[in-house]
């Protein structure tokens, strides 16, 4: 029971020195989060389109 009482207390104090982030600075980096995933989602979008249609078009002319 006092291995369990002292963790406690050491991730309190702990917790207590933690630099926490402020409400505007948390939403700012959601948006950023949220804005960077669509980013890199368009471009994979982008070069899987591309790499299918050269795929498909070279299996076109294989196929022949």
């Amino acid at each position: 029971m006092k291995r369990l009482r002292r963790f406690i207390n050491e991730a309190w104090s702990e917790l207590k020195k933690v630099t926490w982030p402020t409400p505007a600075q948390t939403r700012n980096l959601t948006v950023l989060v949220f804005a960077v995933s669509l980013a890199v989602g368009a471009y994979v979008f982008v070069f899987d389109r591309i790499f299918q249609g050269a795929v498909g078009a070279l299996s076109t002319v294989l196929v022949r």
